[in-house]
């Protein structure tokens, strides 16, 4: 009777482990995942922005139909937030490409997420880059 109790004792110490690991690991997927969320909203609003900036006149402080002298700056006073950080890639003509890179790394290769959007004047595509 006492060697059955001790085998059961380490079998449930086994599933206790085996679930904690894996508690472990949908918690992690599930942050890298609401990260990258924050990021694409994030990148969907200084898209807005963007959009803004090229429909304004150039008499108050826009492009005046397009993405001609666009800067990162007209966009957000700062652009590191706690979600990421982001760059304007390209501005000119009528479409600008803007990038946010997330803070964190969900499956430890060493490559947060990372995700773009292209604006047009009147419309804006997201691609996500890295999604881990």
């Amino acid at each position: 009777m006492g060697q059955q109790q001790l085998l059961l004792l380490v079998l449930s110490v086994i599933i206790v482990g085996i679930a904690i690991v894996v508690g472990i690991t949908m918690f992690n997927d599930q942050s890298a995942s609401a990260n990258l969320d924050a990021v694409c909203n994030d990148l969907t609003n200084l898209a807005s922005r963007a959009q803004q900036y090229a429909i304004r006149p150039e008499a108050m402080g826009g492009g005046g139909g397009d993405f001609d002298n666009l800067t990162i700056q007209h966009l957000t006073s700062d652009p590191t937030n706690g979600n990421g950080t982001f760059a304007l890639l390209s501005a000119g003509g009528n479409l600008a490409s803007i990038q946010g890179t997330g803070t964190l790394d969900g499956d430890n290769d060493g490559n947060p997420c990372q995700a773009t959007v292209s604006v047009n004047i009147d419309s804006i595509v997201s691609m996500i880059v890295n999604n881990r």
